[in-house]
């Protein structure tokens, strides 16, 4: 259920709630409170001046103090949060602003929480929601008797100084709808493999489409072998569950731009043939968080409306092992006709996506994005915060970085390095799957890049497992559970003004 989201015209003392919590700016050696801290301040007998200066609370970017109120106001417990410099106080700050304070309310096992935001951000209200929505979250759809929660953040209001329009709520209610989008991938991603698999997940996104009037096409097996997807058609032929291809399309009248989304949908990933061991397996069930994406993507957009074109392709498979799985040494075709030897089962998503771009391309887009848990050469080279990514076009990057800078998720640019190409190049086949273990999330984006023709074409190479992004602070659960979504609905926003 989404929260129960206010906001009210209120001194700080008059709001009332479980948890209180008082965004504040960075200012010297010690803060300097404002009129409403002081009030604050005095009506619990100078017990916050006292914390603030015993705790050094200065205000920075992830400080905190907090203290009961003993009955004294409204709130039981005052929570302040630093949030740094107000030049640094854009709407990605806000969200993990609005994300931390949910936290300590969920911590705290409150149902409702107050919340005033620093001053002069009174009105940057959709990206507080998100981050109020996103910060909550909790998977505890498997928890019963003593694990399963007690009691659920249902209520938050929001202070604001002045008088409340009919705006501000509008931008609550936007910043819910793209919120829940981004959860609706966590949830997906964190199900099970045996509750998502391919004709599972096929059926969530079935079931999206419906909800939001969007169009929708779903492969069943029989119909990607008879298009020609080859390399779907391998990865996926090991498992008892059938592979499934997506295509959902937001296609408004006069649409400005085109764009694709494309997201690899391996719902487990055992590492085929070339078995993973069982230490790196537990995790696998998050392979799928690229197709999770960008079909929760599309809740998103079709919040939105924009004025552009907009479709979510996801290649969904399960890489297992048994006597019809695809083997190191194979040689398959694709959709695009090259040919591709293979030499590790466990290089499975780059195929699938292989495809799928290739069936990008028959849409004419005006850019492609792909997305995906590839390669753990890039969580080597970026770690567990931070995601890789790769342009084919320097306008589009421009773009995408953009995008980047406006949503505030991390994630670094990553180069093509042409001498690497080498490493696809197969002495018995067109392609190599993969290249040698050096340089592994660019040979991989290499191999990508041979199927996008001359598409402008953006790779994301999606943080591992244990992804927790800190400018996306609300990323508490593993798996790198929708990472990108907020980028590119903010290219999809850009593109359509």
């Amino acid at each position: 259920m989404p929260l129960d989201i206010q906001v009210r015209t209120a001194t700080i003392l008059d709001l009332a709630a479980e948890v209180l919590v008082v965004g504040v700016l960075q200012s010297g050696k010690a803060p300097v409170l404002s009129p409403s801290l002081k009030a604050l301040d005095a009506a619990l007998g100078g017990a916050l001046a006292k914390v603030i200066e015993k705790d050094e609370f200065t205000g920075k970017c992830d400080q905190s103090v907090s203290l009961s109120t003993l009955g004294r106001i409204h709130a039981e417990k005052v929570v302040l949060l630093g949030v740094g410099e107000r030049r640094g106080l854009r709407p990605p700050a806000l969200r993990t602003f609005a994300a931390k304070a949910a936290r300590v309310a969920v911590a705290e096992r409150a149902k409702s929480l107050a919340l005033v935001l620093p001053a002069g951000h009174e009105v940057d209200l959709r990206p507080i929601a998100e981050g109020l929505e996103l910060g909550a979250y909790r998977f505890t759809k498997y928890m019963t008797g003593d694990r399963k929660p007690k009691v659920a953040l249902a209520t938050v209001i929001i202070g604001a100084t002045g008088k409340v329009s009919g705006g501000s709520k509008a931008s609550v209610m936007v910043g819910q709808k793209v919120a829940a989008a981004v959860n609706l991938s966590r949830d997906l991603s964190n199900e099970p493999a045996n509750v998502i698999y391919p004709e599972s997940f096929a059926a969530a996104a079935e079931k999206l489409a419906k909800e939001h009037n969007l169009a929708c096409h779903v492969f069943d097996f029989k119909e990607i072998r008879r298009r020609g997807m080859k390399l779907i058609d391998a990865v996926g032929r090991g498992s008892r569950h059938e592979p499934r291809f997506v295509h959902i399309a937001w296609t408004p009248k006069n649409a400005k731009r085109k764009l694709v989304f494309v997201g690899k949908g391996i719902t487990f990933d055992s590492g085929g043939l070339s078995i993973k061991p069982a230490a790196a397996m537990g995790e696998m069930k998050h392979d799928m968080s690229g197709a999770a994406n960008v079909v929760a993507l599309m809740a998103a957009v079709a919040a939105l409306r924009p004025k552009v074109e907009v479709h979510a392709i996801a290649a969904c498979a399960e890489n297992m092992p048994d006597g019809n799985a695809y083997r190191p040494g194979d040689i398959w075709g694709s959709l695009d006709g090259k040919t591709v030897e293979m030499v590790n089962t466990d290089a499975e998503g780059r195929l699938v996506l292989a495809d799928a771009l290739a069936y990008a391309r028959t849409l004419s887009p005006d850019v492609v994005v792909d997305n995906a848990t590839l390669t753990g050469a890039c969580v080597v080279a970026l770690g567990t915060t931070c995601s890789g990514w790769y342009g084919n076009d320097e306008a589009t990057a421009r773009e995408f970085a953009a995008a980047l800078e406006q949503s505030g998720e991390q994630m670094w640019r990553m180069p093509l390095l042409e001498d690497l190409r080498e490493q696809v190049k197969s002495d018995v086949a067109d392609l190599k799957q993969a290249g040698d273990r050096h340089g592994g999330s660019i040979t991989a984006a290499l191999f990508l890049r041979e199927f996008v023709g001359d598409s402008r074409w953006i790779h994301c190479d999606i943080a591992g497992p244990a992804a927790i992004d800190r400018p996306t602070a609300w990323m508490t659960t593993k798996g790198a559970t929708g990472h990108g979504v907020l980028t590119f609905l903010a290219m999809i926003e850009r593109a359509s003004r």
